[in-house]
């Protein structure tokens, strides 16, 4: 009886048991099968991404950089493809043991290998590390094969900028470099393009037209195995290249300007007078811009850093100094135009002017004897250049002076590091210093020495707009199918100089409504009498083809290269007496105390359609140190122009 009663409370307590495990077997198996369901249906499409995204990967490619062409379409700055090594910290397993063995593979050498971990720590971990922006392609096909033992190595095929004229153009294009942070916050275009490894414009056009430049990314999608290997392209969007730029230059006149230039300092400007296109913009010494691309190593950075001739200053846009005897034809203009002296104006120099107890010397020590302003202008007379500045005052002349182009940027805003230069006058010393003006400073500026300041491109927009008989022109170094024609522009001069000598026949209401339409309109006159311009003209050519005219030894005979020009020569000190006294030769003078030379010129004479300007660092003399320069350049510009006259023409055939 008792053992009945146990048996059946034993069979009880199994089955209960058997109910409970049974009951927890359903609610398991339910749930597992809920939970199957959900993945397998309810949830299908969000668990296939989550697949794809491990099966599948997508790449941005870098933007194709646009192009910059030379007046004749050559290519100056290009682009080559180059094969990268990315790695992405936070999808290593292990990154030291990926590092020493990329060390290997790719043979980098400590201080490499160092570089890359320093580097690496100054990321963040999702951020992009490139273990190398240029490989080569043994060892890019060398990266691929292993790259099933290489988890989070990325190699990529990118682009990068190409100069194949190297040290020709550095300062007119500038040059790319990895975009920085500041570059990437200040510019949205940037931003929205940014790769691992992208270059940006750092300098010249390169930065200024950055944003026309720098394209959209194309995007690579692969299919990858368990190891990230790539075993399928599933997709390729193409991204767009960025804009091709025309330059307005002439890459073998930029090549000679390089040559004559060579291992000195200084600057040469070549100019069409009409349409203000820029031939040649060179500044000397240059260095090779291609060493930025990948990250300029410290020595060569040092040696352009370090080089005392300055090669990282542009030295045509951005160096500023006084104008010296060039400035003379803008002197002369300005006292005939405010009849302050005639043609005929005569003075008698003895090689030194004495004023309120100071000495004025001329470079002639003992002097030239009794001269006009033409023969003034052609043996380049500073005693002659004092007096009628004296006459003239600085007022009169730096109002001149600006209508021709000096005190302003030249290219607008198109370099960001152009400089204005400065033409003082009364106010301006009295707000900049606190001091009047005194009439010794009138004389020196009168021969582009004291407080006035230039850049050689001015020196040659004044020249430029001397020699196609005063008239304003709108310098530009970009060329495009918008461009004004050469015809319309002379058209426009003509037109111009046939309404401003109807309206001084008459003094009429309609004719100063006439002279008003004129100044609204392009290309305006800038002088008062074009007789004056005429003789500045004239004045120039003796100077350059007269016997004793200060660059007679550089003249060209023959009429199809004959040119008219003006020495300059800027003091950097002033000389002392016992200095003056010992009439030492430029080559007995330390480097950093001689003066520079300048020359500034235009040509064909009959028929004019470039000017110059040359610019020597301590080059001493202008006749001897610039202006044989100028006889090379124009032999060689005006031999070119028949060749640029072809693509001119072709171009407006297609608009």
């Amino acid at each position: 009886m008792q053992s009945n009663h146990f048996g059946g409370e034993k069979l009880l307590t199994i089955n209960r048991r058997m109910f409970i495990i049974g009951a927890a077997k359903f609610v398991v198996f339910t749930g597992i099968i809920i939970r199957l369901f959900s993945l397998q249906i309810t949830e299908n499409k969000k668990y296939r991404t989550l697949s794809d995204k491990n099966r599948l990967r997508e790449w941005r490619l870098p933007p194709v950089r646009g192009e910059f062409l030379d007046y004749f379409g050559n290519v100056v700055a290009g682009n080559l493809k180059v094969y990268q090594l990315h790695v992405v910290p936070e999808q290593v397993e292990n990154f030291k043991s990926l590092m020493l063995r990329l060390k290997e593979l790719l043979n980098l050498s400590d201080k490499q290998f160092n570089k890359i971990i320093k580097k690496k720590n100054s990321q963040k971990s999702w951020e992009t590390l490139i273990v190398s922006d240029n490989l080569t392609w043994e060892q890019f096909t060398k990266i691929n094969f292993f790259l099933h033992e290489l988890t989070g190595a990325k190699p990529v095929l990118s682009v990068s900028r190409d100069y194949p004229l190297s040290e020709n153009y550095t300062h007119v294009l500038g040059y790319v470099s990895m975009a920085s942070e500041k570059d990437i916050l200040n510019n949205e275009v940037i931003k929205n393009n940014h790769v691992p490894g992208l270059r940006v414009g750092k300098t010249g056009l390169e930065k200024s037209f950055e944003n026309d430049l720098i394209g959209s990314n194309g995007v690579q999608r692969y299919e990858v195995n368990a190891y990230g290997k790539r075993i399928n392209q599933i997709d390729h969007e193409e991204g767009t290249q960025g804009k091709t730029i025309k330059l307005t230059i002439d890459t073998e006149v930029q090549k000679l300007s390089n040559e004559l230039l060579k291992d000195v300092a200084g600057s040469i400007s070549v100019m069409d007078i009409y349409t203000g296109d820029i031939i040649a913009m060179h500044s000397s010494p240059s260095f090779d811009p291609n060493l930025f691309l990948f990250g300029i190593s410290q020595d060569d950075w040092q040696l352009i850093r370090n080089n005392p001739l300055k090669p990282l200053v542009n030295k045509t846009l951005s160096g500023l100094y006084s104008p010296g005897s060039t400035i003379k034809p803008i002197v002369a203009l300005s006292a005939l135009e405010n009849d302050v002296v005639s043609t005929k104006f005569k003075v008698n120099c003895t090689g030194k002017t004495e004023m309120y107890g100071q000495t004025y010397h001329c470079w002639k020590k003992k002097g030239h004897g009794v001269v006009d302003l033409k023969n003034a202008m052609k043996v380049s007379c500073d005693t002659y250049f004092y007096e009628i500045a004296r006459k003239l005052g600085v007022d009169r002349l730096k109002q001149t002076a600006l209508k021709f182009g000096l005190g302003e940027r030249v290219l607008n805003e198109i370099y960001s590091n152009e400089k204005k230069g400065l033409v003082p006058d009364t106010q301006w010393k009295k707000n900049a210093l606190g001091k009047g003006w005194v009439i010794g400073e009138t004389l020196i500026t009168g021969i582009g020495q004291g407080y006035i300041q230039t850049t050689p491109l001015q020196l040659c927009l004044m020249t430029a707009q001397l020699a196609n008989g005063g008239y304003k022109i709108y310098p530009k170094i970009t060329s495009s199918n918008d461009d004004v024609p050469f015809e319309v522009i002379k058209s426009q001069i003509d037109e111009n100089y046939k309404n401003f000598t109807e309206s001084k026949k008459g003094l009429t209401e309609a004719s100063e409504q006439l002279l008003s339409f004129i100044k609204e309109k392009k290309h305006q006159p800038l002088f008062r009498n074009p007789e004056n311009i005429k003789f500045i003209q004239n004045a120039m050519f003796v100077s350059t083809n007269e016997v004793r005219g200060t660059s007679y030894s550089s003249r060209i005979k023959d009429p199809k290269y004959q040119f008219a020009g003006k020495t300059g020569t800027s003091q950097v000190k002033r000389i002392t007496e016992r200095e003056r006294e010992l009439d030492l030769k430029t080559i007995e003078i330390p480097y950093n105390e001689r003066d520079h030379a300048l020359y500034v010129a235009f040509g064909p004479y009959k028929n004019p359609r470039y000017a110059l300007s040359v610019l020597v660092e301590h080059g001493g003399s202008g006749s001897v140190a610039a202006a044989p320069m100028a006889k090379k350049l124009f032999k060689l510009i005006i031999d070119r122009h028949e060749e640029r006259e072809k693509i001119r023409k072709e171009k407006l055939l297609k608009i």
